[in-house]
């Protein structure tokens, strides 16, 4: 196990209340007809919305999350032997290369399977397949799960073709990556009522969406558009969908980004598994001119997703990522 030093090295923020909302998060069924409508909803407000009937097997849940487990539960020098991640391999406190600091442990992979097994070599000897199988039985589902809602969007937003969103995924040569964190227990915070030590900082992701699913251990949380943040209540069953850079810059803004971010537990372990869905290096990200009407503009510059890749990845977490990309208004 990790040997996790003070918490003192962390960042965290003090006074922390969350904010109740009112409704909840929103909530959607994807075998019930309206969902098309209710997810279009609920990217216009939110940015982020929970999916149950989704048609993940459990039997793909529990046997990735057991392999999950088992890996973060072997020594730090037998993890240590798959990174430091370069950007993909086994990572500790460091979140990316400019300084990030989390309470968390994770592995950060390609959902190409060829170019995993190396690394998978080097970590569990010559017997790496239970997990090799577990990622693609996982990954194949949630990948589908993922084409489904961008189909029921576009369907929503009245656009055709309906897999215009779904097709970026589904490309061979579509840069989807996969992550799983560990946040471990953070004991020193017990008794500490006045600071919440951070797992993963606030940020947005920066592509087109990303699939999450979680143990029963709180501490997710994401922004609202008024700037206030509120709790995510866990649910091992369900799946949360978070809206990416990538997809608000293709709806012009009418579905945003969720900024989230993850504070440390005292008493439990959290492990999350996310899928992140992103286009084709190559692919140029700019409003689709159906979603543009009247005198509305475009409020982005094209780009490629290489491009953004590139300037996301050399920022901060908390960085206003898009920015960078934003048309300025004639004055």
């Amino acid at each position: 196990m990790v040997a996790w030093s003070k918490f003192e090295h962390f960042p965290y923020i003090r006074n922390y209340r969350a904010t109740n909302l009112l409704y909840g998060i929103p909530l959607i069924d994807l075998s019930k007809p309206e969902s098309k409508h209710l997810i279009v909803k609920a990217c216009e407000e939110f940015g982020f919305f929970k999916v149950i009937n989704h048609g993940v097997p459990v039997d793909y849940i529990r046997k990735l999350e057991s392999e999950a487990v088992k890996f973060f539960s072997m020594p730090l020098s037998e993890k240590e032997k798959a990174g430091p991640p370069t950007p993909f391999g086994y990572g500790n406190k460091q979140i990316g290369p400019n300084g990030d600091m989390g309470w968390v442990e994770y592995l950060l992979l390609t959902t190409d399977q060829e170019r995993n097994s190396e690394r998978f070599l080097s970590i569990f000897g010559q017997n790496p397949d239970k997990l090799r199988s577990a990622l693609k039985d996982y990954i194949s589902a949630v990948k589908k799960m993922a084409c489904d809602i961008l189909e029921l969007m576009a369907e929503g937003l009245k656009i055709q073709p309906r897999n215009v969103f779904s097709k970026l995924l589904m490309d061979e040569e579509s840069d989807s990556v996969f992550r799983v964190n560990h946040y471990p227990p953070c004991e020193e915070l017990e008794g500490e009522r006045d600071r919440n030590v951070i797992g993963f900082g606030e940020h947005t992701d920066p592509q087109i969406i990303s699939v999450l699913r979680s143990n029963n251990t709180s501490g997710l949380q994401i922004s609202l558009r008024d700037g206030s943040w509120i709790s995510v209540p866990p649910d091992q069953d369900s799946f949360f969908i978070n809206v990416g850079d990538s997809l608000q810059v293709m709806t012009n803004r009418r579905f945003q980004s969720v900024k989230h971010r993850v504070l440390a537990n005292s008493h439990k372990s959290r492990v999350s598994m996310i899928y992140f869905g992103g286009p084709p290096l190559c692919e140029k990200i700019a409003p689709l001119p159906c979603l543009i009407e009247g005198e509305e503009k475009s409020l982005y510059k094209e780009f490629t997703w290489f491009e953004y890749k590139k300037s996301a990845y050399n920022s901060r977490l908390s960085d206003n990522r898009l920015g960078h990309f934003e048309k300025i208004a004639a004055s």
